[in-house]
Parts: structure tokens; C-alpha cells; sequence
């Protein structure tokens, strides 16, 4: 990996009326053109999405979107995938004309981000032309920063505005923050199977490296069947055996009671999502009606193979050791308000494809209707009998499956 993944970048959208300067304010934020420009309305159709670094922000990504006043049936689909960005967005950048009133769905999207306490900028384009005095009347409690892209002023102070945001934006936690020390030996059993992308390892693993090299700990990187040689010769004990949740069973019989063992998606639970709330639905498996149904909810597209975590193997399981009567359903995204009731629980990939706020969004709707989640890491651990083992590195939420 070469280059920080898109769900750990700092999400920036830029949101506005159609043709209020949004994608001319994203071609020369780059230098290049990276939207399309017209003076025909509505020219933005789908998201456009670019990256790059921001001083003190580091990675960033610009999404650029369709207007709110887009129109026709087309339209109204557009304008819902706008909004949904704004599950993920750091800052929101609102690009409004300065020398036009202020628009009613300007306004409501102000309040409403207002009243969330969203991170807002708004950027008065067309600042080359005389300002409306009303409008910026209305917008004087929000940081103002006014740009021509017709003579590219006020682009770099733009930039700066973005960068003294630096401290308002809530970062995520890194995989294994808080778990380790300086010189730390770590185990990462990593499995080459049919569901591995070829040539590479997944997303939770290589972020797990890289975080262990940060930290200057050693990491010894191998297959489930070369641990049992292995682990007997290691010079030290390690601190840490990080595993595949799919060959827990194999990795904990090579290993002593007493050795600390989680997982890459249980290490994912924390750093996405709410690894307290996923125990709780750990805790209410065994509780589940006949009849019930089931949510799985995964993040990215991928290539399902005969035997797919997902689609399969959690299914398969379920039913062995939990509930035979019972319906799942598979999907990308929560449904809405009134589907998300039907379902008793939700059973989440790691999440290594989203942001923590987007993630966050999906716990806290689950959260609201009373729905019970938990990720694959968690179901397989509990599966393969080695809760509470497995959230011994987790304090607070070891405690919690324990019932203390």
C-alpha cells in the first residue's frame, strides 16, 4: 500500500446550489481539472471524489457533488446521494454565489448541520462581483472565506482556513493504539486462502503493520499452519498475536492459555465502530427468536467465493449454534427508517472500507431502534468458544461479556 487509504483520509464535501462554483472551486483547489464545468445547471451528475495532501490535515478528499436544486426524477436521486455524504464528511464546505440572496435549501442545510455541530466553511464564490449584504449578514457566525475561481483568488486562503480546522476533527484511533510498547514483539497470523486478493493482504492487516512500525515494535508475519513451528522458537514471549478470524480455532490450539490473542476485526470493532455496543450483541445471540431476522452488512464490493464469510460461513453457523429459523438478508448499506426495524440484529464486516462516521452513523440508527449488532470477528470468536479470551487486550469491554 502506498498511498493512505480513502476511509482514513479526512472527508471534505463540498455542497451548494448548482452551478454556485462547486466543481470550478475543486479544479483549481487542484490546480487541474478533475470536474466537469458547464454553464449548464446540474452538470455534476455523481459524486466526484479526489485526493491530496493538506499541511497540517495530512491526507484529505474532496468530494465534489450534484446541486440541491437539481431536478426531475433523476434529480431527486441525486440530490439523496449528496446528502449521504454528509454521513462521512470532516469539514462541509458550502459554496454559495456572493452576490445572489441566500437560498432556502441553503439555509435549512445550514441549520441542520448547525444543530449537529458539524464542521462548516462556507466559501462566497463569484467575489469578484458586488456582495449581497443579506447574505452575509445571515452568515456572519460561520467562517467566511471568499474566492474567485474566474481570477483563482482566495484559493490558498481557503487552503489555510481548511488546515486551523486541523483541531476540530475527531481522528480515528489507530489499530493497535494503547495495546503496545516500544520493542514489543507481535504476532500477525495472516491466512493466503481462496478469499485472499492476489499479491497482497487485506486492508486491516496492512494497517496493522504500518502501525506496529510506527510504534517500533518487531512483527513476525505468517500462516496459521507455520505458527505451531514457530512460536515455540520465538526468543521472547510476544506481546500480542494478532489473527485472522477465520482460523482462530487453529491458532488457539497452538498457543498457550495464558498467550494474549484478538483479532484484526476485533481490532476494527474498536477503531470503527463501538466495541462495547458490538459485545452487548454478542451477549444477546443466544436470546434470538425463532423467526428472527438477520442483517448482514458489509462495506465494499468484493468477489463472493463458494465459501464467503459473509454470505456463508456466518450464516451456516448461526443456525448450528444459535437459531435454524432464521432469515438473512445481505446488504451494503442500512436500510431505511422503517425496514431497519425488522431486523432483531446486524452482523458487520470489519469496516476497514468506511470511515469511523459513517460507521458511527450506522450504530447510532441501530442504537436508536434497539437493534442488537456485532461484527465477524466477535461472532467467530464466540463461535469458536474463545470469549472472553479475545477481549483481554480491551479492558472495558471484556469486562462487559463477563457481566461484571
Amino acid at each position: 500500500m502506498n498511498k493512505t487509504p480513502l476511509a482514513e483520509q479526512i472527508q471534505i464535501v463540498l455542497y451548494g446550489m448548482r452551478n454556485s462554483g462547486k466543481s470550478s472551486l475543486m479544479n483549481n483547489l487542484f490546480e487541474r481539472e478533475v470536474s466537469i464545468v458547464s454553464e449548464h445547471p446540474g452538470t455534476t451528475t455523481d459524486p466526484v471524489t479526489k485526493s491530496m495532501e493538506l499541511g497540517r490535515l495530512g491526507p484529505v478528499a474532496f468530494h465534489d457533488t450534484a446541486g440541491f436544486d437539481d431536478e426531475g426524477d433523476l434529480g431527486l436521486l441525486r440530490i439523496k446521494r449528496t446528502y449521504q455524504k454528509v454521513d462521512i464528511a470532516d469539514i462541509i464546505l458550502l459554496v454559495t454565489k456572493a452576490d445572489s440572496p441566500l437560498q432556502q435549501e441553503e439555509k435549512e442545510f445550514l441549520q441542520k448541520m448547525s444543530q449537529a455541530s458539524r464542521n462548516i466553511l462556507v466559501v462566497l464564490t463569484f467575489a469578484d462581483k458586488s456582495k449581497n449584504i443579506e447574505k452575509e449578514k445571515f452568515l456572519q457566525n460561520y467562517t467566511l472565506v471568499a474566492v474567485s475561481n474566474l481570477h483563482k483568488t482566495g484559493i490558498q486562503e481557503l487552503r489555510v482556513a481548511l488546515m486551523e480546522m486541523a483541531d476540530k476533527i475527531e481522528y480515528e484511533i489507530s489499530p493497535v493504539e494503547g495495546l503496545v510498547e516500544e520493542n514489543d514483539l507481535v504476532v500477525l497470523v495472516t491466512p493466503i486462502d481462496l478469499a485472499a486478493p492476489k499479491g497482497r493482504l487485506i486492508l486491516p492487516q496492512v494497517e496493522s503493520i504500518r502501525d506496529l512500525l510506527d510504534k517500533d515494535c518487531a512483527t513476525l508475519i505468517l500462516k496459521e499452519r507455520e505458527l505451531g513451528y514457530f512460536y515455540p522458537r520465538l526468543p521472547e514471549k510476544p506481546r500480542l498475536i494478532i489473527t485472522d478470524s477465520q482460523v482462530f480455532s487453529k491458532v488457539a490450539a497452538d498457543i498457550p492459555p495464558d498467550q494474549l490473542l484478538t483479532s484484526f476485526s476485533i481490532l476494527f470493532a474498536r477503531k470503527k465502530g463501538d466495541l462495547c455496543y458490538f459485545v452487548k450483541g454478542v451477549k444477546a445471540l443466544e436470546n434470538t427468536p425463532p423467526g428472527s431476522k438477520i442483517l448482514i452488512l458489509e462495506s465494499c464490493s468484493h468477489h463472493r467465493q463458494a465459501d464467503d464469510i459473509g454470505t456463508v460461513k456466518i450464516p451456516r453457523l448461526f443456525r448450528q449454534m444459535v437459531q435454524p429459523d432464521v432469515h438473512f438478508d445481505f446488504s451494503r448499506e442500512l436500510p431505511d427508517q422503517d425496514k431497519i426495524k425488522e431486523y432483531y440484529m446486524v452482523i458487520n464486516c470489519a469496516g476497514c472500507m468506511v470511515t469511523r462516521k459513517s460507521m458511527m452513523q450506522r450504530v447510532n440508527t441501530l442504537k436508536k431502534h434497539g437493534i442488537h449488532a456485532l461484527n465477524y470477528g466477535l461472532f467467530l470468536a464466540w463461535a469458536n468458544g474463545l470469549l472472553p479470551r479475545v477481549l483481554e487486550p480491551f479492558p472495558d469491554a471484556y469486562e462487559i461479556y463477563r457481566g461484571v
